[in-house]
């Protein structure tokens, strides 16, 4: 029979969870109290919370937000990193983590998708959320401006032949029709 204290700790993993884009899970082992919350420090001023979680109580609360997509990475001593902006998430958990070289990166889950440890590396070098929103932007609205710079061309050309012809008239000295 589950404890008043196990049904709160899954129903804050829970809710923790179904607000986060990004679960990044590592092994903590051989890391010193002092270090923990060093690190916990470090990520909770860029938003990100790191909670050592206990990987029965995990695996429960996981169930119901991502299925068992959190399940595997469930291994040793866990700790998960919750965070909202995926690419942000991994860089800022990697940057933390890096002095720590007992600490490992067992891999993410995205949403519902499972990622090994080395997608992980690679989700951290990629620019934020908002920089790739940017680029696309830009990128869809580059084609539309030279668009209405084509359909503007022909305009431009008419306004430049009437006054090359209005010039050339009043240099002739015949009067503009």
């Amino acid at each position: 029979m589950p404890t008043e204290a196990k049904r709160e700790t899954v129903a804050r993993l829970r809710e923790e969870m179904s607000r986060s884009r990004a679960m990044i899970v590592s092994e903590y082992r051989g890391l010193t109290v002092r270090e923990m919350s060093d690190i916990r420090a470090t990520l909770r001023r860029q938003g990100i919370t790191y909670r050592v979680v206990k990987n029965r109580l995990a695996k429960i609360a996981a169930r119901d937000v991502v299925g068992d997509a959190l399940e595997p990475l469930l291994q040793g001593p866990t700790a998960i990193a919750f965070g909202e902006d995926e690419a942000a998430t991994a860089k800022a958990v990697l940057e933390a983590l890096r002095p720590y070289r007992v600490v490992r990166i067992t891999g993410a889950v995205l949403g519902r998708q499972t990622i090994d440890a080395e997608s992980v590396a690679r989700l951290a070098a990629l620019p934020p959320r908002e920089t790739l929103l940017a680029e696309v932007a830009g990128a869809i609205a580059a084609p539309l401006a030279t668009v209405a710079g084509l359909f503007d061309a022909p305009a431009r050309s008419i306004v430049g032949l009437v006054a090359a012809l209005a010039e050339k008239r009043a240099a002739t000295g015949e009067a503009a029709a």
